[in-house]
């Protein structure tokens, strides 16, 4: 499998595709930085210089030829303001969707984050709630196009070891999540194309990985 993850250079990102390159699958890393490549040649991953903010949609769908799957795990990152949380969280995902659909590439996975649904409590930091509205927004963008998406929405981010055990709904309650079980989690979506129509909440549990997507997909 030939998978392209923009936001290839995040914790996430880099997770996910030594745990692809380690089971034999081709992993594609979109970058914006060029001193991050070393980092995804590290994690047996390929790096493409690509800065979704200011390419065009020509540009990205040439980046994803031959793919089966694209990811977007991409971020404005912490400092960043709330125009660039509208530019990133929702305009490069919206550019990745227009450039899967041109280039044939049907399956997509947006990392997404918990707490969207509802808007944003008033006194909310100003940025976050534009994190917030651009997420909601990217996933409103992606459920209204003729593509086999999924939304994963993880708890609260840790960088704890992997537990390989987790909940996994469409309402899973507040609650933390490694980034190394997302990662693995991402993994097995990209197995299980009975997911695609799915927004889905991730936090710890009790249930292993498999299991969960699983009965997720029955």
């Amino acid at each position: 499998m030939r998978v392209v993850i923009a936001g290839g250079h995040g914790k996430i990102a880099l997770l996910l595709e030594r745990h692809l390159a380690g089971r034999g699958d081709t992993a594609v890393g979109l970058i914006r930085n060029p001193g991050q490549a070393d980092a995804l040649h590290a994690a047996g991953a390929t790096a493409v210089v690509c800065d979704l903010e200011h390419a065009d949609v020509t540009d990205v769908a040439a980046h994803l030829d031959a793919a089966d799957a694209v990811i977007f795990a991409a971020g404005a990152g912490p400092g960043s303001s709330a125009a660039r949380k509208d530019t990133v969280d929702r305009g490069a995902a919206a550019l990745l969707a227009d450039a899967a659909t041109r280039a044939g590439v049907h399956r997509y996975l947006l990392v997404s984050s918990m707490g969207v649904d509802d808007p944003p409590a008033a006194g909310t930091d100003d940025v976050w709630a534009a994190y917030l509205r651009a997420k909601r927004a990217a996933e409103d963008d992606l459920r209204g196009r003729d593509l086999a998406w999924t939304v994963l929405r993880p708890g609260r981010l840790t960088d704890n070891e992997p537990t390989g055990r987790v909940t996994l709904t469409r309402h899973a309650g507040r609650g933390a999540i490694s980034r190394a079980d997302v990662a693995l989690v991402l993994a097995a979506l990209l197995d299980t194309p009975g997911t695609a129509g799915a927004t889905l909440e991730l936090v710890d549990g009790p249930t292993p990985i498999a299991d969960a997507v699983r009965a997720v997909h029955s």
